[in-house]
């Protein structure tokens, strides 16, 4: 591709869990001398490797291994948030650049992608005690009917517990009282592709890959975790597997329930992950779907020609 004839400086691979996204980019990072720049809320921990679904074999192509950023860069228990990714998507975008490679963003946390594509205004928002005692004793339900008086940067799709739904509230109660916030960012000049799985299909998937990796160790991966010192509402507090692996380690659940209730769970996630991308498009986002049966090669080159059109 000769980029200085291309309209666009990123290129965005976008999808729900379980629907080949990474492989996808980094055949496409191979074809283009591309660098994928991770778009994942929980793959950015150590030591949560087949919970959140690292498949670092993913990342090579024959012998030649895909450069990759964000990805395991802080300990697991912390709590790392989107004005963070924004702040090191911003960072690595320019370090590709520099070395005169194409970034790839890829990923399925839409509230990463979004917070670039978009430039929301995002700073290090500070803890507001009396607000969170205001919202104490409020469930899950009550907390996102809160944030829908809000500007919509959240949603359930990375608020799925009660703790993510008080700090999201806490930064969007934080922007509304501050509204002369600027935030100075590179222009993104984006090409966003979606990678397109039938339900059924993608259901499929989800069940196999979750029964693989949990005869692959993704149990004793969590309680390695808790035995390291992360706590249990800190693994819990980043929901989906993490939540239910917990729940089983401490006897809280059967391997039977926590098995069915986590395979709930994921294609849930799923469901809203598609809503969070459909609503994208709502807003002006056009993203050109690609259907992953389609032949690995007529994928690449369908989305060569588009960034060289």
């Amino acid at each position: 591709m000769n980029r200085e004839k291309s309209n666009y400086n990123l290129l965005v691979v976008l999808g729900p869990t379980a629907s080949g996204k990474t492989t996808f980019a980094a055949h496409l990072a191979m074809r283009l001398n591309a660098e994928i720049i991770s778009a994942d809320s929980r793959q950015v921990y150590r030591g949560m490797d087949l919970g959140t679904g690292k498949d670092y074999e993913d990342y090579q192509i024959g012998d030649t291994v895909i450069p990759y950023h964000l990805i395991d860069i802080v300990d697991a228990g912390y709590k790392y948030n989107v004005f963070e990714y924004q702040s090191d998507f911003f960072k690595a975008f320019q370090d590709v650049q520099s070395r005169e490679r194409f970034p790839i963003m890829c990923g399925g946390t839409g509230l990463y992608i979004e917070s670039v594509l978009k430039k929301y205004k995002l700073i290090n928002v500070p803890v507001d005690e009396t607000l969170r005692e205001s919202l104490q004793g409020k469930n899950l339900k009550e907390l996102t009917d809160v944030l829908q008086g809000f500007r919509n940067l959240h949603n359930q799709t990375d608020t799925d517990t009660v703790k993510r739904a008080i700090r999201a509230i806490e930064i969007e109660t934080y922007y509304q009282d501050h509204p002369e916030i600027e935030v100075e960012l590179p222009e993104v000049k984006p090409l966003i592709i979606g990678v397109n799985i039938d339900r059924e299909e993608r259901r499929k998937k989800i069940t196999s890959r979750l029964q693989k990796r949990c005869e692959e160790g993704m149990v004793d991966e969590v309680r390695g975790l808790l035995d390291k010192g992360v706590s249990p509402e800190d693994l819990m507090y980043y929901g989906l597997e993490y939540k239910f692996l917990t729940l089983h380690v401490l006897g809280e659940l059967t391997y039977a329930e926590m098995l069915e209730k986590l395979n709930v769970a994921i294609h849930q996630f799923a469901k809203r992950q598609m809503t969070w991308f459909r609503g994208m498009e709502r807003k002006g986002s056009q993203i050109h779907w690609v259907d992953v049966l389609d032949p690995m090669e007529e994928r690449v080159e369908k989305v060569v020609r588009m960034l060289e059109s």
